[in-house]
């Protein structure tokens, strides 16, 4: 059954659509986790779920990913990509801000191999060196403080030693070099088109250096995967933003754990693991 996140993500999606004046369309819900992806018709309304519990205006997000993604349409990268008509928002409704997309068939079965999905991040690195907006410099260093002062009370009385964790990280990752990064680049991000593989979710670009985005696709897909990138970053700071993303995957279950209470022994499971 669906929970209250869900469900008023589904509420506001058909708020939005129907203000705008789309045909009606039973809503489908396609996904349910960070986000809520609706799919009304040939549109799919991304609505903030979890997410919005670690992050006070999630719209800011939410914007980012639609003007990230139309400007890799624009360059000819394949991704998922917002709608025009009507625009994209962020558009607002029971409280929430909702982004429409147009809806990409895909096969959700089918996984790249590691070359695929290097050469297509490293093709999205490229054309992202010219996005023109402005794009944090902090990213999940922020999103790391965001969640510790607002559900650090219900992290087992860990958040002081995961706050001077992150001060600790912080302090070692490079000060210099850093370019635009699709910030969530792990392979379950690259979807199966009938044209070819297609990234999604740019919510999370910040910049920052290139060794993030590789430590999240060797840590999440496989050291293969980071063979096959056509690039290479430093040991040392692989080493550190590997452990600023495991850092993170901490606090971040514990968001998690607070919309669905039966998953807080995992978050308890993985701080343990993070410190032992």
């Amino acid at each position: 059954m669906a929970d209250e996140h869900t469900r008023n993500a589904v509420r506001a999606a058909l708020a939005v659509t129907a203000r705008l004046g789309l045909s009606e369309h039973v809503p489908e819900v396609l996904h349910e986790r960070s986000n809520v992806l609706v799919r009304l018709g040939p549109v799919v309304a991304r609505v903030p779920a979890t997410t919005a519990l670690a992050r006070p205006e999630p719209s800011a997000w939410l914007a980012r990913d639609v003007a990230v993604s139309r400007f890799l349409t624009e360059c000819g990268v394949r991704v998922v990509s917002p709608t025009t008509d009507p625009p994209a928002g962020p558009h607002f409704a029971a409280g929430l801000p909702v982004t429409l997309w147009h809806h990409t068939p895909h096969d959700p079965g089918h996984r790249y191999a590691p070359d695929t999905v290097a050469g297509s991040l490293a093709e999205v690195h490229s054309a992202l060196r010219g996005f023109p907006g402005e794009l944090p410099r902090r990213g999940p260093l922020d999103d790391l403080e965001r969640i510790l002062v607002r559900h650090g009370d219900a992290m087992d009385g860990a958040a002081p030693r995961l706050a001077a964790e992150a001060t600790r990280i912080a302090a070692e990752l490079p000060g210099s070099g850093g370019r635009p990064l699709h910030g969530d680049a792990h392979p379950g991000n690259l979807i199966a088109t009938p044209g070819g593989p297609c990234w999604l979710d740019f919510e999370d670009t910040w910049h920052g250096p290139l060794a993030w985005d590789l430590a999240i696709l060797a840590r999440q897909g496989g050291p293969e995967y980071l063979a096959a990138y056509p690039g290479s970053v430093p040991e040392s700071e692989l080493e550190v933003c590997t452990r600023l993303r495991e850092l993170f995957a901490v606090a971040w279950r514990y968001v998690i754990a607070k919309r669905f209470p039966h998953r807080l022994p995992e978050a308890r499971t993985a701080l343990a693991a993070y410190f032992s």
